[in-house]
């Protein structure tokens, strides 16, 4: 992992502490969250199945508390006791977000995958372009190993002030009579369109009949809402004629949605066992996590380790060690109240587990350090009953309750 050097972290002056309770980041967040819209009328999308990607340029973080107030570097804040290194104070967002979930349209459920861009005058497209982008834009897109044979037409969209596209899997040439007045409308401007090419997978190819002993990473491997494996994105942006690109240089943005969220239905095997450990009757089982058996060959509970890591016993400086476990310095039962929610902070060392027992919350996953594979994102996803997140080390998190009701939940991992 690389920490990305324009990050910065915000020291306080002499007796001063962070104000939590302005400009929150998690709410900053949320309220771009919030303001992402859909194309078609939303009792057709599965709201507790979105996912969000917000990709961020830059953080501030705050500093260490008390007499090491002074150490800036977050790679030698070694204090595992003071929180207050791990906090966020801000981010500023990259230009693009992305969303993708499932959506139903009369019989037919598939995936479907939103692409919006800044509209406006401060955008790296617009200044390439010398701020003359016009009535839509170009998209050169890739998802998963399929490349979108052509440039992407994308529309800028006047509700939001931005330019959007939202791509369906639908595989038919009758989508229109099943959308309500909006949904035909974003067909007619060109801010929906049907692409079964580029997003694959329906609800058939994850049946439960179909599961029974079989290992989840192989089954259906190219699915776009698989409920194991990443999506991996390849994005670049254009203007109208595709002579000025954000482009990163010729080296595409990539994205990933790949937060590690299992429940009942994210699993790697599921299958029912007689007589369980020389019981009686049977029991129905999912493997959410393991390191056992054709497990091995994906380990996910095993992390390994950067320089600035201390290892399960204390120790630094082990870099390119892999731990094949997960260490646990701790186990708690949180109940976070009403309209309240854990902040936005990072574990630079210690993997963690958010496991829901019950209500509902926001959970959101992100990279604190550049990860070689994919640009630093915020990642979020309706974490229910029954489902818990893993974090990895470096991750980025926060959870909250934006209902009228306690939530309750159960977390262990490592302090860093």
């Amino acid at each position: 992992m690389q920490i990305v050097d324009t990050d910065t972290v915000m020291p306080l002056g002499p007796g001063e502490q962070p104000d939590y309770n302005h400009n929150n980041p998690l709410m900053k967040l949320l309220g771009l969250m919030e303001r992402a819209g859909f194309a078609a009328e939303r009792e057709l999308y599965w709201m507790d199945h979105v996912h969000h990607l917000f990709p961020f340029e830059h953080l501030d973080l705050y500093p260490p508390a008390g007499s090491e107030a002074g150490i800036l570097d977050p790679r030698a804040q070694d204090n595992k006791l003071d929180f207050q290194k791990q906090n966020l104070r801000d981010f500023i967002a990259s230009d693009a977000h992305l969303i993708r979930g499932w959506v139903s349209a009369g019989d037919w459920t598939g995936p479907f995958l939103r692409l919006s861009y800044r509209g406006g005058p401060d955008s790296r497209l617009s200044a390439a372009a010398r701020h003359d982008l016009g009535p839509q834009i170009k998209l050169w897109l890739k998802v998963g190993a399929t490349m979108a044979p052509d440039l992407i037409t994308v529309p800028y969209n006047p509700d939001s002030g931005r330019y959007e596209i939202e791509l369906w899997g639908y595989p038919g040439p009758d989508l229109r009579p099943l959308l309500g007045e909006r949904g035909r409308a974003a067909l007619d401007r060109g801010l929906l369109v049907a692409r079964p090419d580029l997003l694959a997978g329906g609800l058939a190819e994850l049946s439960r009949s179909k599961l029974d002993g079989a290992y989840m990473v192989d089954v259906a491997p190219g699915h776009s809402m698989h409920p194991i494996l990443p999506l991996h994105l390849e994005v670049a942006w254009a203007d109208q004629a595709a002579r000025s690109w954000d482009s990163q240089g010729g080296a595409n943005y990539q994205y990933e949605f790949n937060m590690i969220l299992r429940g009942w239905d994210h699993f790697l095997d599921v299958g029912t066992s007689d007589n369980p450990h020389g019981g009686v009757g049977s029991l129905e089982y999912r493997t959410l996590l393991s390191n056992y058996g054709r497990h091995a060959r994906r380990p996910e509970l095993g992390r390994r380790l950067e320089s600035w890591n201390f290892d399960a016993f204390g120790q630094k400086g082990r870099a390119g060690l892999v731990e094949p476990f997960f260490a646990v310095d701790y186990m708690d039962l949180h109940r976070i109240r009403p309209t309240s929610g854990v902040g936005l902070h990072r574990h630079r060392d210690n993997q963690e587990i958010f496991l829901m027992m019950e209500g509902r919350g926001i959970m959101v996953v992100g990279d604190w350090a550049k990860m070689p594979e994919r640009e630093r994102c915020f990642e979020i996803r309706t974490l229910r009953a029954g489902h818990g997140a893993m974090l990895k080390g470096g991750n980025l998190h926060a959870l909250m309750n934006p209902t009228d009701e306690n939530i309750s939940l159960a977390m262990f991992g490592g302090y860093d």
